[in-house]
């Protein structure tokens, strides 16, 4: 063979391996394409759709915090049924994770099976088409969740729309005790008989139920926020008495006004707003349990408020509650005591706090000269700036100017106490967007 000849066929055979490589190549690029369209058209993936590469910032988008063990689950726990529960979202992104919770299960919970999908609409268990995604934890479709712990899941491409609701479904075949929940979330959920994790339809979801079950949180990869504002309170906040699945909690309102506000081009911060309200709870004491139902707000500030994902702002409306169920006279001293320790911790982790009045509950059957005082005592202190690193006048708001120990008869729901969607409408009307600008005031 001639160097010329030699020379001709090394050239032929490197064409030759270009052409193949290039083929494997667009095969393996198609292949994957088939898997993402086959995981859109919302069929049974063989593995997770990984998250890709984003320039977003993963926010909160909802959460709620764990209150207690659902009663009638002490012992199977809901073994053998597929829980779906239906969360509102603050804003959108690309990807999404969510966290689940066994703190009040005295067993570890078995995960073999969970999904996340967009709802079809408001108000039922079905799953828009191409949205059904099968989660994972740590690669796998199963986690074994440890008594008291919590677990992450892995993030999974799904556009994420803001202002929608999500379906987070979990699948448990064993008994795991008592099932952690929060409970009156005013938003229906749902459950079925057998594995039905990546059903589509809501045919099997016969059962309802206003709690939500293991899920505390769903997180987002957004280009929408930068941030995530926690409202950490009493059932003031958690909603009570406002109107099921229509989301009239008044952070779901603030939320809205903060995305009107930047959608009509006002120079304001990008941040998300979450709830972390739970019914009954105090600054100072916890209920019942071991561990303790409905922790006390110095408890559990850290885990649900300053642990949430990018938090950047905290407000706080607590206090009513140590007011009305302490069996003696609350100690106003104690109460903004503990407020201004929930206020030092924030400031640790560089977190501004924006503090609530709060507000009247006159014609309530717990009302008494002596509470209003006290009432009054702590709201002066807020008010001078001595609590907090700005305030919410909720009071100021909801009050009625010719009795302002009571509601205003348009804002109260009726038990003198609670706002209807009106009163939580104006309590987020009350806010000053402004206020969640800047950050902790630096340590002297």
């Amino acid at each position: 063979m001639t160097r010329r000849h030699g020379y001709a066929l090394l050239a032929t055979i490197v064409a030759v391996i270009v052409v193949l490589s290039t083929a494997l190549y667009v095969g393996v690029a198609a292949d994957t394409g088939t898997r993402d369209r086959a995981t859109l058209a919302g069929g049974r993936p063989s593995h997770n759709s990984a998250a890709p590469a984003s320039t977003g910032d993963w926010v909160a988008t909802w959460s709620a915090s764990p209150v207690g063990g659902e009663p009638g689950t002490e012992t199977e726990g809901l073994a053998g049924r597929s829980v779906r529960n239906v969360v509102h979202t603050s804003v959108g992104g690309t990807s999404a994770r969510v966290t689940l919770s066994n703190l009040y299960g005295r067993s570890p919970l078995t995960i073999t099976h969970a999904s996340i999908a967009v709802a079809a609409g408001a108000g039922t268990a079905e799953a828009a088409a191409r949205t059904m995604r099968r989660l994972t934890f740590g690669g796998g479709t199963g986690v074994v969740v440890p008594v008291g712990q919590q677990v992450l899941s892995d993030a999974v491409a799904l556009p994420v729309p803001a202002d929608s609701d999500i379906l987070v479904t979990t699948y448990s075949p064993t008994p795991s005790g008592p099932v952690t929940y929060h409970p009156r979330a005013r938003q229906i959920s749902y459950a079925a008989r057998g594995d039905r994790t990546e059903d589509l339809t809501a045919t099997a979801y016969t059962e309802q139920t206003e709690y939500w079950r293991y899920l505390t949180a769903l997180d987002v990869l957004s280009d929408e926020a930068e941030g995530t504002v926690v409202a950490f309170g009493d059932s003031l906040t958690d909603g009570a008495d406002s109107t099921v699945n229509a989301n009239q909690r008044w952070p779901d309102l603030l939320s809205d006004r903060l995305r009107a506000a930047l959608a009509a081009g006002r120079d304001l911060p990008r941040y998300s707003v979450v709830n972390q309200g739970i019914g009954g709870n105090q600054v100072l004491a916890d209920a019942r349990g071991r561990p303790a139902e409905n922790q006390a707000g110095v408890s559990r500030f850290g885990r649900d408020a300053l642990a949430r994902t990018n938090v950047k702002v905290v407000v706080v409306d607590l206090g009513i509650n140590d007011i009305l169920r302490n069996p003696r006279l609350a100690d106003p001293g104690r109460i903004l005591d503990g407020l201004r320790t929930l206020v030092r911790q924030a400031h640790a982790r560089g977190i501004k706090v924006v503090g609530a009045t709060l507000m009247p509950f006159g014609g309530h059957r717990g009302h008494t000269d002596a509470r209003e005082n006290v009432r009054q005592t702590i709201n002066a202190e807020i008010r001078a700036g001595r609590v907090y690193d700005a305030v919410v006048d909720f009071d100021k708001a909801v009050r009625d100017p010719y009795d302002p120990r009571r509601f205003r008869s348009d804002y109260d729901s009726g038990d003198h106490i609670h706002p209807n969607d009106k009163g939580y409408g104006r309590m987020a009307a009350a806010f000053d967007l402004d206020d969640l600008k800047g950050t902790a005031p630096a340590e002297l």
